[in-house]
């Protein structure tokens, strides 16, 4: 059976085999961490000087990446069956490749295609539902509407207009109509924009997420033994998304907390703990003396697993994306998650592998913890602070719970946390 993996997939696994971090081999080839990422998720092709510089980094010939057309058929093939629930000969793949290459290509970019209308899909409608400017600039196109309508509807139902107010009136239906189609470009650039992070940050919190999502929430110069707070002065002059104070003031937080981790947990002997302790974060936590929240931001930190942490309200303040596990990028997320489950069990750590929707239904073991944060003053209530950990897991040890991402753009049609029907119509 000839090998099913991509180019992309192929480089990941010669980085894991060789123990390199995503960010540091995306550094040495000099490309950002996102877009390894995308490369090495087949989301991004990759060749010419590119694949040379990577190969050569990973020590392999150019072509034990990239050799393997017909393989890449195969596992397009197999992806897109794995997509539907059944009656699909997935024993004849190689055969249906083999003899119908032309009609095998169109299968499997189809599947590619429809996957990536459904997360264009989840993230207009992400837009759509909460993006305050995309909501100003809609208003503002139909406020300025009807306005000329409001004038011609005067000019044309009134026949006897002196002729002072009628040129007055056309005037402010020129004004109307420049402020339309002004408005009308902004907001045909603004949708143009299309899924680019940096065009798409509409707030602070979004700023210091494409900070993370950059850096894949690590950040080197933070790993040093004698690091000092100056460094996150320089990460910070460097970080170009961060487009006003309010986004600094909320990524000095983040490092300054950042930092501390690695302080109390060193990279070296914390992995070694890691392995010891069998990825328990329990054991960890005990081990070095800090909290469960604490571990789970290093593990995240340190691996290639998600993170995703709320306050009190619910409302994601950090948020570390994983591949197959979507996180609304504004609004609420779906209340089943453990890391609402742990809001209302402080201090009590919640564990369970959950579904996400769709037809491939990618597991996930996520590992959540409520605990209280420094009070401002003595009288001050509690303020609680939920951390979640997402793994990628292959299979479930007992009944997965499912979820989504959010109400608005999940198909589950049979459930009892739903709060508005969904855009997509019930499917699973």
């Amino acid at each position: 059976m000839p090998d099913s993996r991509l180019t992309g997939s192929r480089i990941r696994d010669r980085r894991l085999a060789q123990g390199l971090r995503q960010a540091d081999l995306a550094r040495e080839v000099g490309i950002s961490p996102a877009y390894l990422n995308l490369i090495e998720h087949n989301r991004r092709r990759i060749g010419g000087k590119l694949l040379v510089d990577l190969a050569r980094r990973l020590e392999v010939e150019p072509a034990q990446l990239s050799q393997g057309a017909a393989q890449a058929l195969v596992a397009g093939l197999r992806d897109a069956a794995a997509r539907v629930a059944g009656g699909v000969e997935v024993d004849r793949t190689e055969e249906f490749a083999g003899r119908f290459p032309g009609w095998s290509g169109l299968v499997a970019s189809q599947a590619r295609r429809i996957e990536d209308l459904e997360r264009l899909v989840e993230t207009l409608s992400d837009r759509l539902t909460h993006d305050p400017h995309l909501a100003a600039s809609l208003h503002e196109v139909i406020s300025t509407v009807t306005a000329i309508r409001s004038t011609a509807a005067i000019l044309a139902d009134t026949s006897d207009i002196d002729p002072d107010w009628q040129a007055r009136f056309l005037r402010n239906m020129r004004e109307e109509a420049q402020r339309l189609s002004h408005s009308a470009s902004g907001l045909v650039s603004y949708l143009d924009a299309g899924a680019e992070a940096r065009e798409m940050q509409v707030s602070a919190v979004d700023d210091m997420a494409a900070m993370v999502e950059a850096a894949g929430y690590y950040f080197e110069g933070l790993e040093k033994p004698a690091v000092g707070e100056g460094e996150i002065a320089v990460l910070l002059d460097r970080a170009e998304m961060l487009r006003d104070r309010g986004a600094r003031d909320l990524a000095r937080t983040m490092l300054v907390r950042y930092l501390a981790d690695a302080r109390a947990m060193p990279e070296r002997p914390f992995r070694a703990s890691l392995a010891g302790a069998g990825g328990d974060p329990v054991r960890l936590a005990a081990g070095f003396g800090v909290g469960l929240d604490a571990v789970l931001r290093r593990m995240a930190s340190l691996s290639e697993s998600g993170l995703v942490v709320c306050d009190g309200s619910g409302t994601i303040t950090l948020r570390k994306p994983v591949e197959g596990f979507a996180l609304p990028r504004f609004g609420a997320a779906c209340p089943l998650w453990p890391l609402y489950q742990a809001l209302g069990r402080p201090a009590q750590p919640v564990a369970q592998v959950v579904e996400m929707p769709g037809r491939e239904g990618r597991l996930f073991r996520c590992v959540a913890v409520s605990l209280p944060r420094p009070a401002a003053s003595i009288d001050a209530p509690p303020v609680q602070e939920a951390t979640m950990l997402i793994e990628p897991v292959e299979e479930a040890f007992g009944r997965a719970l499912g979820v989504g991402t959010s109400c608005r753009i999940c198909p589950r049609e049979v459930c009892g946390a739903r709060r508005e029907p969904s855009i997509l119509g019930a499917r699973v």
